[in-house]
Formats: structure tokens, sequence, C-alpha cells
């Protein structure tokens, strides 16, 4: 089960990332060329939400079986940042910070009066959420946990 809930997990951040940059694309645009919230933005902005709500119970169900969380600190007992610690604090809180501020930004977004307001609330909230995702993923060139882009079964 655990290599099955890594691929997924894996994969799935693609489909988070894609969903949350044609999001911010499409709240950008709506922005500065002053288009109508359609009904197709407003369905984007639900599925940027709930994609991000399925990658953090697949994450969250990966955290319980992880051995990488499970090994004990004493691997590195004179290193503060080591991979446990990465997994076990740091990519487990701005995850989860993450997907709070895309569900605030989408939920807010839904509720403004004006078009304009809805995406700029969309703009920000998103922006915001994207920086910290993109920080916490364990990029291949992260000094801190380097996985590859895609984990295979």
């Amino acid at each position: 089960m655990f290599p099955i809930l890594i691929f997924f997990h894996s994969f799935w951040r693609w489909l988070v990332l894609g969903s949350l940059v044609y999001s911010i694309f499409i709240a950008y645009r709506g922005k500065t060329g002053k288009l109508n919230y359609t009904a197709s933005v407003n369905q984007w902005r639900h599925w940027t939400a709930t994609i991000a709500h399925v990658q953090l119970l697949l994450g969250m169900s990966l955290y319980f079986q992880s051995p990488v969380v499970m090994f004990q600190m004493l691997d590195a007992p004179g290193k503060l940042l080591n991979e446990q610690t990465f997994f076990r604090y740091i990519h487990l809180s701005m995850m989860m910070l993450a997907v709070v501020l895309i569900t605030i930004g989408s939920a807010k977004a839904k509720r403004q009066k004006t078009d304009a307001e809805k995406f700029d609330v969309m703009l920000t909230w998103f922006i915001v959420a994207f920086i910290v995702i993109f920080i916490a993923i364990p990029w291949p060139f992260s000094p801190l946990a380097s996985r590859p882009f895609i984990r295979s079964i």
C-alpha cells in the first residue's frame, strides 16, 4: 500500500501545481482584463481546492505509514535539519498551511460581490499558497530532502 500511496501522492502534486497555476493565470487575466467571473472560472476555483484537498488526504495517509517519518531522530543527532525533520514537521505543516490558504481563498472568492473582487481574492490567496507549496515540495535539487519528480510504483 505504501508504494501506491507514494506514487499517487507524487503524481497528484502535478495536478495540484497545474490547477493552481492555471487558476492563478485565470485570476490574473480576469483581474487585468476586467473580465466576467464566469461559471467555468468558478469551476476552476472549486476544482483547484478539491484537488488540493485530495492531495492532503493522500499525504496524511502517507504520513502515518512512512518509514522516514517513523525513524527516530538519532540518525543525525548533531544536525537539526535532516530528512526526518523535513517530512515530520516542515513538509507537513507547510502543506497543511497551503491547503488552508487555498481553502480560504476559494471560500472568500466565492463570497465576494463583484467580479473584480473575486479575481483579486483568488489571485492573492492562490499565489501565496503556490509559494508555500513550491518551498515545501521535496524537489530533486532540495538540500533537505531530495526526491525525484515522479516516484514509480
